[in-house]
């Protein structure tokens, strides 16, 4: 389907709907469950050298929630408004061995015209610079580097670092840039107030996209104990997230430009949360809760779902990619209603005649 092709920088992929890092790309065997759903891509779960954000993976926890935020079964059927609250760690796998597990299932994805993606997570600044170089020579095509994860300020000193300071992902970036030739990935937070901001510092270092944005850190009382549900604070996505998120890639393509790369993540819960974010601006989607608790079929489904939207609009991704955002105006730029609807503007209840 080569209406369903989407370019990031020099690569070319078949199609807009990745995988996300997370527990559903932890072992080998979930990779190639992710790889079999026809993703055009698949980001592994993250790692670092830090012991302490292995041994958080121990301490994992999580809940999913209905809109009124009550407990839901995990049956892998959630409804379209769930959300998932909970905690996580890195993976407890030295880096060597998960290395040498991503060549050999990064060699079977091409295969099937896709690819397997390592993540680090940024701790030590010089060793992750010495793991992008390792991931090089090993073979692999691309590399994310997550400096936006969510636990960063929950996890152990030093453990997962969240970065919100525009010169120091410029300094971070540039490290790591020079450190590597490949394709470089920058996930991003969405606990700034400037994310565009973010996005540009991430360019200026040498990235060659940015994956906007991780989830947002959250509290909640549980009403039955009176306790913290979880008993901590915890990240927190939704559905409700794909809005927040459109906006800023709207943003970021406004002030960067339509010729860098950018890609979605928190919100997409289908194919057509796919396509909303194409149209924002996004070349691709990382879909990660909405497989963590739907399974792989979520992919699947979100290929299929977006191939029928794109043949419907009789268009390819490529041409769909920012048409929406393109064509924001300001508040000002709308035309004021029209006489006749003035006589329908409802009014509060209570409010004086």
């Amino acid at each position: 389907m080569t209406r369903l092709i989407t370019e990031i920088g020099s690569l070319s992929f078949k199609n807009p709907v990745f995988c996300g890092a997370g527990e559903q790309t932890m072992t080998r065997d979930a990779i190639r469950a992710a790889l079999a759903s026809g993703a055009g891509a698949v980001v592994a779960k993250s790692t670092n050298e830090s012991q302490a954000a292995k041994h958080q993976l121990d301490k994992t926890d999580y809940v999913l929630l209905d809109s009124t935020w009550n407990r839901l079964p995990w049956d892998f059927s959630p409804p379209p408004d769930a959300s998932l609250f909970g905690r996580s760690g890195l993976v407890q796998r030295g880096f060597a061995e998960w290395l040498d597990d991503l060549v050999k299932l990064d060699l079977e994805a091409r295969q099937q015209d896709a690819y397997v993606i390592p993540s680090l997570i940024l701790s030590d600044l010089e060793q992750c610079a010495d793991f992008a170089r390792q991931i090089e020579q090993a073979g692999l095509r691309v590399l994310e580097l997550n400096i936006g994860a969510p636990h960063g300020e929950e996890a152990a000193k030093g453990a997962i670092v969240l970065e919100r300071g525009a010169a120091r992902i410029e300094a971070i970036v540039s490290r790591i840039r020079r450190a590597t030739t490949l394709p470089l990935w920058i996930k991003l937070t969405g606990q700034s107030e400037d994310v565009v901001g973010l996005a540009q510092a991430a360019r200026r270092g040498g990235a060659d996209s940015v994956v906007m944005m991780g989830r947002f850190m959250g509290f909640l009382p549980d009403l039955e104990t009176g306790r913290p549900l979880l008993g901590t604070s915890a990240a927190i996505g939704g559905g409700w997230a794909l809005p927040l998120t459109a906006r800023w890639l709207m943003m970021t393509r406004r002030a960067m430009g339509d010729d860098y790369p950018l890609i979605a993540t928190n919100g997409a819960r289908s194919g057509l949360d796919v396509a909303r974010f194409l149209l924002s601006g996004a070349c691709a989607t990382e879909m990660t809760s909405a497989v963590f608790t739907g399974g792989y079929e979520v992919l699947s489904r979100a290929v299929r779902d977006l191939d029928e939207y794109v043949v419907k609009r009789g268009l390819s991704v490529e041409q769909l990619l920012g048409s929406a955002a393109d064509q924001v105006q300001t508040y000002q730029q709308q035309p004021d209603r029209p006489e006749w609807w003035k006589g329908f503007a409802p009014e509060c209840p209570g409010s004086p005649a």
